[in-house]
């Protein structure tokens, strides 16, 4: 009986300093489940990227139809991206006006240009530095929706901002 209580202590101590060993392995955060160890990749989008931007702070804001002036709800996306563009000062964004099928391409086209070139200037008054920001107008000829109903409408009438060179 003594040497089984003998064997079953050191069993036990043995256990518990195993237990209380490091591993040589990966760190694992085990209530999230993810690899913490100087290799692991990060999950999300890449800092700086079109995902990020996507992502962080949305790239698109959207117009009545028919016009040009900017929702509060534009506002507080062209905000966002104001921010973001206070975060990569070397980023430089392209701002494209986009617009419905309805109407004359050439009507179409200069709407675009006012669409785009009223969310560069309220990034400006933001406090963007306007030699970073291009525009382009792409009228009705770039949909990223091709059915012709409202909802589809809706959609096209847009300036989206991308990324057009990241440094100077």
């Amino acid at each position: 009986m003594k040497t089984l209580t003998k064997f079953a202590g050191a069993a036990a101590a043995l256990l518990l300093v195993s237990a209380c060993a490091t591993s040589s392995g990966p760190d694992v955060d085990a209530s999230a489940g993810a690899d913490t160890s100087a290799g692991a990749v990060p999950s999300g989008p890449v800092p700086g990227s079109l995902d990020d931007l996507k992502q962080s702070a949305g790239n698109q804001v959207f117009f009545a139809y028919d016009q040009y002036t900017l929702t509060a709800q534009s506002q507080a996306t062209l905000a966002r991206q104001a921010a973001w563009l206070q975060e990569y000062p070397e980023t430089r964004v392209k701002l494209a006006g986009n617009c419905d099928e309805r109407g004359t391409r050439e009507y179409n086209l200069a709407l675009g240009a006012r669409r785009a070139e009223a969310a560069r200037a309220y990034l400006v008054s933001l406090g963007v530095d306007g030699s970073r920001i291009t525009t382009v107008s792409y009228g009705k000829e770039r949909p990223g929706c091709t059915a012709s109903n409202e909802g589809c409408w809706a959609e096209n009438r847009n300036a989206t901002t991308t990324i057009e060179s990241v440094g100077s």
